[in-house]
């Protein structure tokens, strides 16, 4: 939208052929695979690229403010290796390379995927309530005061406030996204990898790489029209209409999301002026990351301790330039202040998952537990927390709206549309999910398409912690759109007062609840006992979906400080 100097975050060390400089060591099975190595803290960078390099590896890019690498090489051993190594911390796994033709692998999440849906909700049975033609499906608008009577009536949001979004890209095509699209600014920090996401040539467009402005998940187009969809007479309208989004892509097609990425994406956002991020993931292949778990080996204690310490030497970097963080506490329906079930850790590469059955409140989920990162739970239509959100005493920040299986009057709707949260969706992506044809008929209600503006605008029906956290970012962008002090790149406004104010204008629980006439007791029990979840009794005996609710009306582990309110937001 405007020009602005970009700073580059991440020096690349070596270009093009990249497999062509990987050494091929005496003891290698020639097969390449790629690392993160971080450095030893007060090691010299020559220090460190040195035992790389004795190593067999070879350094393709270096995030020089975190002392920080990517390295591929054919040395099978390299991981164990970097353990005897003085002038490196640590090494985990980032991808494999050089798998050809593959059968295409995805990370499937059952909550947010897009299945077969019940119900029969189209865009013909919506009445406008606001400015927008679908804004009678937007429950999570309303459930926040994000309306034309509500904070749209004070504040839009400034568009010099650039939110990231990190996340499998944005289709910066879509009608309610393009108003609000920095081309210049956004960056694909991905390759796609052919073992999960396909083929190069089963993608839309026959490539590996794709631009920054394309989005071929769905998954950040989703994210992107909650925040910031444009208030223009189509479709629906985001929380903060006209602030600027900023496509910061580092995960994969099928989901995944790699660290060296994440990474490059938290240094990229600190060094460009972000203001604040979405992070509505977790950082592969470790769900739990534990320095220390008996059922792990030295090596994969190893990839898991430096997950967690070069993740949070960047997200450092990113707080202390001035970008709020903020992600989704996951869907693993589990109180991560008290962690005892993992089985899907590792998840790359596909089928290595292994069942801990002995984690704890040290194992930690990046980014949600990482530092200065501000978690966020779901809640549904009735306000209860989602079946299947996180929470915690420790972890959860705010909590915001993010579907759920029971409607408004605690109905089972399981897959039902009217339930979860309806966003932006690549006209592309929904063609090849089988929501819509290639003539914009809605095949499946999961998806909705308004035609009002002489194109095929397509929205879809999602769920999941993923689309609450966009929620507290939306609110946060107007925080900041109030409180900034600066103009252009780097807006301005310290993280610590954007998570106060974020904090404060949340609405307590008891207040929420009260304004429907209800008792939040019902919803977060005092003393704290079970809240159950009658129609998944029995659903997983190892981690069960009943869970206790800790703490007071003001703050407790299901709702944090309260449900983020885009209204107070806007008059603070």
């Amino acid at each position: 939208m405007r020009k602005r100097m970009v700073i580059a975050a991440v020096v690349a060390l070596v270009a093009g052929g990249l497999l062509a400089v990987v050494p091929a060591g005496a003891a290698s099975d020639g097969k390449v695979q790629e690392y993160v190595v971080l450095y030893e803290d007060g090691a010299s960078v020559a220090d460190a690229h040195a035992a790389i390099e004795s190593l067999d590896g070879s350094i393709v890019e270096e995030i020089s403010q975190i002392g920080l690498a990517k390295v591929r090489t054919s040395n099978p051993s390299f991981e164990a290796d970097v353990l005897g190594e003085a002038a490196l911390a640590g090494a985990a796994p980032n991808q494999i390379i050089g798998f050809a033709e593959p059968a295409q692998r995805e990370k499937v999440d059952d909550v947010e995927a897009l299945i077969d849906a019940k119900g029969t909700t189209t865009a013909e049975d919506v009445t406008a309530v606001d400015a927008e033609p679908l804004a009678g499906l937007q429950w999570d608008m309303e459930m926040i005061h994000a309306t034309t009577d509500g904070s749209y009536a004070v504040d839009t949001g400034n568009p010099d406030v650039l939110v990231g979004i990190i996340d499998t890209g944005i289709d910066a095509s879509h009608p309610d996204l393009a108003p609000n699209f920095d081309a210049a600014l956004s960056r694909n920090f991905t390759v796609d990898d052919p073992l999960i996401d396909g083929t190069c040539a089963s993608d839309p467009d026959g490539l590996c790489t794709d631009p920054a402005n394309v989005d071929e998940a769905g998954h950040g187009t989703h994210v992107s029209g909650t925040i910031a969809a444009a208030l223009n007479g189509i479709g629906i309208a985001g929380i903060a209409p006209d602030v600027t989004l900023v496509n910061l892509r580092a995960g994969q097609d099928s989901g995944f999301f790699f660290l060296f990425e994440t990474l490059q994406a938290y240094v990229y956002a600190a060094n460009n002026g972000i203001d604040v991020v979405n992070m509505s993931y977790f950082t592969d292949p470790w769900w739990a990351n534990c320095r220390d778990n008996p059922l792990d080996t030295p090596v994969e204690q190893q990839e898991q301790a430096t997950i967690i310490d070069s993740s949070n030497l960047a997200l450092n970097y990113a707080y202390n330039h001035g970008v709020t963080l903020i992600a989704a506490e996951g869907n693993e329906h589990t109180d991560l202040g008290n962690p005892t079930y993992d089985a899907i850790s590792p998840d790359y590469p596909p089928d290595t998952a292994k069942i801990r059955n002995n984690i704890d409140n040290d194992c930690l989920v990046i980014p949600t537990e990482g530092d200065h990162v501000i978690s966020v739970s779901a809640l549904g239509p009735s306000g209860r927390k989602s079946y299947y959100s996180n929470y915690g005493l420790e972890q959860t920040v705010v909590s915001a709206p993010g579907g759920d299986r029971r409607d408004f009057f605690g109905t089972p709707q399981y897959n039902t549309p009217g339930t979860r949260v309806l966003s932006s969706y690549p006209k592309a992506v929904a063609i090849s999910d089988g929501l819509i044809d290639a003539g914009c008929n809605v095949l499946n209600p999961l998806a909705v398409v308004d035609t009002s503006g002489g194109g095929c605008a397509v929205y879809a029906y999602l769920q999941g912690t993923s689309m609450a956290s966009p929620h507290a970012v939306g609110v946060a962008a107007l925080i900041i759109s109030a409180g900034g002090t600066g103009s252009g790149a780097g807006f301005g406004m310290d993280p610590v007062k954007v998570e106060k104010a974020l904090r404060k204008t949340a609405t307590d629980a008891d207040l929420f609840f009260a304004a429907n006439g209800e008792d939040w007791r019902d919803f977060c029990p005092v003393p704290p006992t079970a809240f159950v979840y009658p129609d998944l009794v029995g659903a997983d005996p190892n981690v069960p979906f009943d869970a206790v609710c800790e703490g007071k009306a003001k703050f407790n582990g299901f709702y944090g400080d309260g449900v983020v309110d885009a209204l107070a937001a806007a008059n603070s």
